[in-house]
């Protein structure tokens, strides 16, 4: 695909980083130094001037582009863009906005503003974080064919019951398949004979009774209660929807903003949260609220340094798990050495809403797996599939190692994946798929 990329800020550099290998990407900015950057650093090409310009975009080569992704950081001209590139040119449109009124009119009228797909950061990332707070012990967690299906991603620790057990022991789950294990940095597909390490990171997917099963058992002391005492530190847009989403799953968040004003805002968004005016690095302020008794925290502060600043003294204090807002991609896992439980990523997050739609097979919808070891796909069977009314253990020999079909729903049912199992057409089939494979299975599935 020739896929045009405005705005060369953090989000947009990471979906360039995420495409190049695959596609012909060209990045339009204003910034001369950002343009060059990427030049030097990926193997896309650079445009200088502005995106919602006509030349610009004609320079750029707006007429032959199939794709046009609008990442600046500025929600109206990224809207404006579109709007241009749509008098123009074929090109599908994406749009990344931050508020979610323009989120909201997009939904209610079919392709508004000229945008045929509008992602919204704040809102992503926000129910990122919910769903890992209503799942304690998950790193990751992704929802699959209208919720019929989940992917989850668990660390073992060292006091996992299912450590050094092996793959059929610890496979006793009726609607569960182990799809990978994360070890040392590397995807290693999962055999019945394979053993199970501290610190190895388990993907699993499955119906979301079975992961939930899965999940007690991986780590029981954490799952045992659903989390009582939630903790958001910061108002930003983000720290609104993560509290907001709380209120809906039965949970009384505190919310910490230290702005008067917005303070006063978020207590009348909020009518099922507490929300308290204050510095959140006030030791004295945190102790005397006890925040050592929250069972998570999340912080979504103005800066990376400041929410790992605020996690390391919420784990002093005893809290049993900190979620930390992490802008720069690559501090999250010098984060999570240095004691932050889960890092997440508001670009890595956008990143993988916008890979579904660049991907060959008309993926539906697409989680990455650790930023870039793996893809989770999920996929409509068609006439020409290759697991097309075929066993799986037949179909699965024609594709590359790597591949690990997940899960089926056919009708609004699940189905386990076993090896005498038939696919049929329209099934929504979930595969877990290695990177290094993702361009040779995809065409064929």
């Amino acid at each position: 695909m020739d896929v045009i990329i405005v705005g060369a800020g953090q989000v947009g550099s990471s979906i360039a980083a995420d495409l190049a290998p695959s596609h012909d990407v060209i990045v339009v900015d204003s910034d001369a130094s950002r343009v060059e950057d990427l030049n030097y650093s990926l193997d896309v090409l650079g445009t200088v001037g502005d995106g919602t310009s006509m030349n610009t975009l004609e320079d750029a080569g707006i007429e032959e582009a199939d794709m046009v992704i609008a990442s600046t950081d500025n929600d109206e001209t990224n809207i404006v863009i579109c709007s241009t590139v749509r008098a123009v040119a074929d090109a599908f449109t994406i749009a990344r906005v931050k508020d979610t009124e323009y989120l909201r009119t997009w939904q209610r009228s079919d392709r508004a503003f000229g945008v045929d797909f509008m992602v919204c950061t704040n809102l992503l990332t926000a129910e990122s974080i919910a769903r890992m707070i209503g799942l304690p012990a998950a790193r990751d967690v992704d929802p699959f064919a209208n919720g019929e299906v989940q992917m989850a991603e668990f660390e073992l620790s060292e006091t996992s019951p299912i450590a050094g057990q092996t793959i059929a022991s610890a496979d006793r789950f009726e609607s569960l398949t182990f799809a990978s294990i994360l070890r040392d940095g590397t995807v290693e597909m999962p055999r019945g004979e394979t053993t199970l390490h501290p610190t190895d990171r388990v993907v699993v997917i499955g119906s979301p009774d079975s992961v939930q099963e899965f999940a007690d058992t991986v780590d029981p002391e954490e799952t045992e209660a659903d989390p009582e005492e939630a903790v958001v530190i910061g108002g930003s847009r983000i720290g609104y929807h993560v509290a907001r989403l709380l209120e809906s799953q039965g949970i009384t968040p505190r919310v910490i903003e230290q702005g008067d004003d917005r303070a006063r805002e978020l207590a009348e968004k909020l009518p099922a949260s507490i929300v308290m005016q204050s510095d959140p690095t006030d030791i004295e302020f945190l102790e005397r609220e006890r925040l050592g008794d929250a069972d998570v925290v999340v912080t979504v502060l103005d800066s990376d340094e400041r929410n790992l600043l605020v996690s390391l003294l919420a784990s002093l204090m005893g809290v049993e798990r900190t979620i930390a807002v992490i802008n720069t991609t690559e501090y999250v896992d010098l984060f999570e050495t240095v004691g932050v439980d889960v890092g997440i990523s508001p670009r890595e997050v956008v990143a993988e809403e916008i890979t579904q739609f660049t991907r060959e097979g008309d993926a539906e919808n697409v989680a990455l797996i650790e930023s870039d070891k793996a893809e989770v796909l999920e996929i409509e069977i068609d006439a020409d599939s290759i697991l097309v009314d075929r066993p799986i253990r037949d179909a699965i020999n024609d594709l590359p190692d790597g591949v690990v079909i997940g899960a089926i729903t056919r009708d609004d049912e699940f189905i386990t994946p076993r090896g005498d199992t038939v696919i049929t057409v329209d099934d929504h089939v979930v595969i877990f798929v290695d990177t290094d494979v993702v361009d040779e299975a995809a065409p064929k599935l």
